[in-house]
């Protein structure tokens, strides 16, 4: 039986999370710290998704790191294995190559009055003081049950589980879901492939991106004065910022973002019949939005083919949709997203007085400030419930959390407290402010049911406000919010 091994903070997740929080903690001159990485890299999301054209949705000067900024940057929306390159290259600048273990895989943790007891599924255990969640939401592929799925005789693969040996060239390739990883992978398959099938129950906003090249006289300004490159950013914040005003209605916002849509949709789409399928039924924001230069150009192929439905069922080689067409093909790729609001409830944590977390959440998702849950002590959650963004950057979330959870934890420290949680009245009060915001927002009463939503039609995800106010309400939070907790 392996040793147990102890450590001050056990990290679960070696993305932009896990990564922030080891160098922030650091700085704040805490050294034992360990990273549990179920791969053998660091990464996230950006090292398990590698499906052709994947990119960032968010600027490459936004969407990074506020203490490791890159002036090397190629291009304004950086792909996907520029992102990985440089979560790597800062990881390996940090030292935090030598913090990890990889090939392990969280199997559980419980609260023993004075530490977190883990166990990998690998078979490692530790006791940590402190036990920060970076696994994220967007990590376990979500593949709807089919009838007669397995029938299908040909390759049949996830978006994020991309099969890079099978040659897509005179293929007939059916593509299911048209969330955002369809919306970048469907032009560069069209290509090759004889033809795409695309199943579309709901159609998305997809709105232009002024993408392109980052010139090497820019990039070269960009590390001889980094000004230039913090007002860069600080542009992008504040015009992502101003999209925020879409998702809260406000007619100017929502008439401007419209207008965007529908001249790209038209520029790009000439049958009416097409750009009737193309239109979505609800309002702009409800669903996550899109953006693609290439999508609706995609779609007018000769070779791509748009079904307005998704899939009843699959007899072998044959496709039938709900509306009753059918098709054969050669290939099936589900680009229907991942599981969400049910991600952190999979997790087997037990906290005070041996309540499990499923059950302190079976009423829905919910934790103070997105970032801890009342009788879990010393356990923290980054990009928890109520932490995601509609309009801006993650990351800069990511950093807000991990600044409050770092400051606490220093706090902690110089008063002599060892463990702390949530106090329940707070966290009730911030759950209830929470569903108030988001019961006026588009995601709630613009006409749509989108993965934001739980069962129940709950919306546990989503942020309502700006980035802006965030920050500024995990700068104000502090210990107050918590009560110590017992640790004789």
């Amino acid at each position: 039986m392996t040793a147990t091994r102890d450590c001050d903070i056990l990290i679960v997740g070696a993305g932009f999370s896990g990564l922030i929080m080891a160098i922030e903690a650091r700085k704040r001159g805490f050294r034992d710290i360990v990273i549990l990485e179920k791969a053998q890299d660091v990464g996230g999301t950006w090292r398990e998704n590698t499906y052709p054209g994947v990119a960032c949705d968010v600027p490459s000067h936004l969407y990074s790191m506020a203490s490791h900024p890159n002036p090397e940057w190629s291009t304004v929306y950086a792909g996907g294995p520029e992102i990985w390159a440089y979560m790597q290259k800062v990881a390996r600048d940090e030292g935090l190559y030598e913090l990890c273990e990889f090939g392990q895989t969280l199997a559980s943790a419980r609260w023993g009055g004075q530490h977190w007891q883990v166990e990998t599924e690998e078979g490692q255990s530790w006791r940590a003081r402190v036990l920060v969640s970076g696994i994220g939401a967007l990590h376990i592929p979500l593949v709807p049950e089919i009838p007669g799925a397995d029938s299908f005789p040909g390759p049949a693969f996830h978006s994020a589980r991309w099969d890079h040996d099978l040659d897509l060239a005179g293929k007939r390739v059916a593509v299911v879901g048209t969330g955002a990883s369809a919306v970048q992978f469907v032009p560069e398959i069209a290509k090759t492939a004889a033809r795409v099938t695309v199943f579309q129950r709901t159609a998305p906003y997809v709105l232009p991106r002024p993408d392109g090249p980052v010139k090497p006289w820019l990039r070269r300004l960009y590390r001889v004065l980094p000004l230039t490159r913090r007002i860069r950013r600080a542009l992008f914040f504040h015009i992502f910022e101003l999209r925020h005003a879409v998702f809260m209605g406000r007619p100017r916002a929502v008439d401007f973002a419209m207008k965007m849509w529908r001249k790209e949709l038209e520029r790009s789409i000439t049958d009416p019949a097409l750009q009737a399928a193309l239109t979505p039924p609800y309002r702009i924001g409800c669903k996550r939005i899109l953006s693609s230069n290439d999508w609706y150009p995609a779609l007018a192929r000769d070779n791509v083919e748009v079904i307005q439905s998704g899939v009843e069922r699959i007899d072998g080689a044959n496709l039938t949709a709900q509306n009753g067409q059918s098709i054969e093909a050669d290939v099936v790729i589900w680009g229907t997203g991942f599981h969400v609001t049910d991600a952190l409830e999979r997790l087997e944590i037990t906290g005070e007085g041996g309540l499990p977390l499923a059950k302190a959440w079976e009423s829905g998702l919910q934790a103070h400030l997105g970032t801890a849950v009342a009788g879990f002590p010393n356990l923290f959650f980054l990009l928890g419930p109520h932490t995601g963004l509609g309009h801006n950057s993650v990351v800069l979330m990511i950093e807000a959390q991990v600044a409050h959870v770092v400051r606490l934890l220093d706090k902690m420290q110089s008063d002599g407290i060892a463990a702390v949680a949530p106090r329940p009245e707070a966290q009730a009060a911030f759950e209830t402010e929470m569903d108030d915001r988001l019961s006026s927002t588009v995601w709630q009463s613009g006409g749509c049911v989108s993965w934001y939503q739980d069962d129940t039609g709950r919306n546990p995800t989503l942020w309502p406000g700006t980035v802006r106010e965030y920050q500024a309400r995990m700068a104000k939070a502090g210990i107050g919010d918590y009560r110590p907790v017992s640790t004789a």
